[in-house]
């Protein structure tokens, strides 16, 4: 399966996820029921996964968690803020950097209609 062809999945269950729960919650409400809802959907979810960092030719276990890796291709960053900032993007765009992975997906849940709570970022992924 393709990254874009899980970013359709991805795209549809964070809709369905929203449409169920509506806006206001905590990250963690979405982010249990997203990977539930991406397992029902067949796909391979991993939920708070330590990313390891490498600086200066010294690995450091102490990196960062990706919130979701789908397929241990597409990591989603959740969040349920009022307004998603630059350095919310940034933040997604440097975790494909340092994975090597080539899509992610920023989805903020606050939003009142999530199509507009959803940010796609890519790292060289072929369209």
């Amino acid at each position: 399966m393709t990254e874009n062809e899980i970013g359709k999945i991805v795209v549809d269950a964070a809709l369905t996820v929203h449409r169920a729960l509506g806006p206001g919650l905590l990250e963690l409400v979405y982010e249990v029921i997203l990977a539930h809802e991406l397992e029902q959907r067949g796909l391979k979810v991993q939920r708070q996964v330590p990313i390891a960092i490498e600086y200066a030719g010294i690995q450091f276990k102490e990196g960062f968690r990706a919130d979701l890796i789908v397929e241990d291709k597409v990591i989603v960053e959740l969040k349920s803020v009022e307004k998603v900032s630059g350095a919310h993007k940034k933040q997604v765009q440097t975790y494909l950097k340092l994975t090597g992975r080539k899509l992610g997906f920023l989805l903020n849940f606050n939003e009142e209609l999530i199509k507009h709570g959803i940010t796609r970022c890519v790292n060289q992924l072929e369209e």
